[in-house]
C-alpha cells in the first residue's frame, strides 16, 4: 500500500490520483531505468552495457545515471545487495553507445563487501578509454537496525500543485535535455530564479523527485537522484554545463514508496570548483540518502 501520510493532504491526493491514472504504472524491475542500466554479464567481473541516449543533458551522460549502472554491476559481482556508499571519480565525459564495465573484489565479510569498478569506451580509432572509476561498499538495507537519532530535518518545500516543471515555462537547456523526458522534477520556487533571469545568489536547489514512468525509488535509483537536479550554479547566476568531478553517495536506508523530496545546497565556489551537498527524504520523512559532490563551475555568465 502506498504510505504518504507524513506529505501535505494536497500533495498525497495529487499522488494517489496520479497512480490511480497510470494503470501502466512502471515498477522497480520493469521499468525503462531498469532497461537502461541493464548490465549483461559476459564473463567474471567484466559486463557489456549500452549507455542510453534517454540520459543525456547538454552534451554528455548524466553522471547520476552512470553511478546507477555502475552500481548495478557492483550489486552483481559482490556478496552483499545494497550500495551503502559509492564514491566515483569521473575521467572523461562518456557518450551513449557500448561500454564495458569491469569489477573487482577488494575485500568480503560477514556484513559488508567492497568493490572497485570502472567503465570504458572505445574511439574510433579502437583505443580504450576509461570514463568512471568507482569504489563502494555494499551491506543488506533490510539488517540495519531501527535506531535513529538525528538532528536533520526534511526540507521544507511546498506542496507538489505548487512547485515548477518544464511545463511551468523553465528556460530549454542547450544541447540535449532528453534526460528531463524520463523525470518527474517540480522545483519549489524559491530555487528558479534562474529561471526568469533572476538568480538568488544563494546556492540552493530543492524540489520533489520521481521517475515519469511512476517507478518507486529504490537503493540503486537513489544513485541517480543525487545528480539529478539542475546544478545549484544555476542559482549563482551561472549557466552551461556544470561536470561532475568526484561524487560520493551514502545510502542510508531503502525508501518507502512515493515522491522523494531532494534538497542540494552549495556554501563554496572558488577556483573554478563547487561543492554540492545533497540529502534526499521519502514520503516517511526518512533521510534515505546523502551524497557531495566536487564538480567544475560552469564557464557561462
Amino acid at each position: 500500500m502506498t504510505r504518504c501520510t507524513k506529505l501535505p493532504l494536497s500533495s498525497c491526493l495529487l499522488y494517489r490520483t496520479a497512480m490511480a491514472e497510470a494503470a501502466t504504472q512502471a515498477t522497480v524491475g520493469n521499468s525503462e531505468f531498469d532497461r537502461d542500466t541493464a548490465i549483461t554479464r559476459r564473463e567474471d567481473g567484466v559486463y557489456d552495457v549500452e549507455l542510453s541516449a534517454g540520459w543525456t543533458i547538454i552534451h554528455a551522460v548524466n553522471g547520476g545515471y552512470l553511478l546507477a549502472l555502475m552500481g548495478r554491476a557492483l550489486g552483481d559481482a559482490l556478496p552483499h545487495p545494497d550500495p551503502f556508499s559509492v564514491s566515483a571519480h569521473y575521467l572523461t565525459a562518456s557518450q551513449p553507445g557500448p561500454a564495458v564495465i569491469r569489477t573487482q573484489t577488494v575485500r568480503t565479510g560477514r556484513t559488508l563487501s567492497t568493490g572497485q569498478a570502472s567503465l570504458f569506451q572505445y574511439e574510433e580509432d579502437g583505443t580504450e578509454v576509461e570514463r568512471i572509476r568507482v569504489l563502494a561498499t555494499y551491506g543488506d538495507l533490510d539488517s540495519l537496525p531501527d535506531d535513529v537519532r538525528t538532528s536533520a530535518e526534511p526540507p521544507a518545500i511546498p506542496p507538489l500543485e505548487h512547485c515548477l516543471g518544464p511545463a511551468d515555462g523553465q528556460p530549454s537547456i542547450p544541447g540535449s535535455s532528453a534526460i528531463t523526458e524520463r523525470l518527474d522534477i517540480k522545483l519549489d520556487p524559491a530555487t528558479v530564479g534562474w529561471a526568469i533571469g533572476a538568480p538568488s545568489g544563494k546556492g540552493e536547489m530543492r524540489g520533489w523527485f520521481g521517475l515519469a514512468d511512476g517507478r518507486d525509488a529504490d537503493p540503486l535509483s537513489l544513485l541517480l537522484t543525487v545528480d539529478a537536479l539542475p546544478p545549484t550554479s544555476f542559482e549563482l547566476g551561472l549557466s552551461g554545463w556544470t561536470p561532475t568531478v568526484e561524487l560520493t553517495t551514502h545510502i542510508r536506508c531503502r525508501p518507502a514508496p512515493g515522491p522523494l523530496r531532494v534538497s542540494i545546497t552549495t556554501r563554496n565556489l572558488a577556483g573554478g570548483f563547487l561543492e554540492e551537498d545533497a540529502d534526499v527524504w521519502d514520503s516517511a520523512d526518512r533521510l534515505v540518502a546523502q551524497s557531495r559532490q566536487l564538480a567544475k563551475a560552469p564557464r557561462g555568465q
